[in-house]
């Protein structure tokens, strides 16, 4: 949830706010937790306490509900400043493949809860670079995301793009690009092994349209995560798809296996 006036965004979860306050404890300038999670952020208050920033120990969760505007706040909630989304420059891009850097591109995921699990895999198989577009359908940085990443948002960086289309042109030939589509040929296994040496793309599209015709036809490869029944004579998975962050969480391990 976010405070408009102040330019603030709630964090709330357990896992969200412990991962926050190990890594970034300084960006937190207020914080809010029951009783039962006192012990736990101890550390925590006093830390902010010899910096002068405010805590406070709340009488009823339901204050905590009002703060980060939803009731999966596991009894703790803190404020920062609305984290900023990078814009991608060239300078950016041409590091990632200097280094050999991976990098995950979302192509208009509009639900956070999906953004944020994105989140979560991608911290867990070591995507460290998010690409998102700047477009109304696609979802950003939101109480929920922090909360469903469950720490992850620490451990990665997210980008910003004007033109999903023209990023892809710009990566050709540097840069694998894979994208994923429930009616490609090629399997989703073996990915790291037709990189030939170039740091992988993976794009992943909305939740119902998938990745658009423009972005596939700016594809090095389009594969699909084999369903049951795939190798007999069935030509339909039971259900239509898995859900993106499901599917996320398929492609980078196989981007990460040897």
């Amino acid at each position: 949830m976010k405070n408009k006036l102040n330019k603030e965004l709630a964090v709330c979860g357990f896992a969200a706010v412990s991962t926050l306050a190990k890594m970034h404890e300084s960006s937190i300038s207020r914080l809010y937790f029951t009783a039962e999670r006192a012990a736990a952020f101890g550390d925590l208050c006093r830390t902010m306490a010899q910096r002068r920033a405010p805590y406070n120990m709340v009488e009823n969760s339901s204050e905590l509900e009002k703060l980060c505007g939803s009731v999966h706040h596991q009894g703790v909630v803190a404020m920062i400043n609305q984290p900023e989304i990078i814009p991608l420059d060239t300078d950016i891009v041409d590091s990632w493949i200097k280094n050999r850097e991976d990098a995950l591109l979302l192509d208009r995921v509009g639900n956070a809860n999906n953004l944020g699990a994105i989140v979560r895999s991608a911290a867990f198989f070591g995507f460290k670079n998010i690409i998102i577009p700047i477009d109304e359908a696609q979802s950003s940085i939101t109480t929920s995301s922090y909360r469903v990443a469950q720490g992850g948002m620490e451990f990665v960086s997210i980008y910003s793009v004007k033109s999903v289309t023209r990023l892809l042109q710009a990566v050709r030939d540097k840069m694998k690009r894979i994208g994923t589509d429930v009616t490609a040929k090629i399997r989703v296994a073996g990915i790291r092994e037709r990189c030939a040496g170039k740091p992988v793309l993976v794009i992943l599209g909305n939740e119902e349209t998938g990745i658009s015709s423009e972005v596939k036809q700016n594809c090095d490869e389009l594969v699909i995560i084999p369903f049951a029944g795939m190798d007999s004579d069935k030509t339909e998975a039971s259900v239509e798809s898995l859900n993106v962050a499901q599917a996320a969480a398929v492609l980078l391990y196989e981007c990460r296996k040897k």
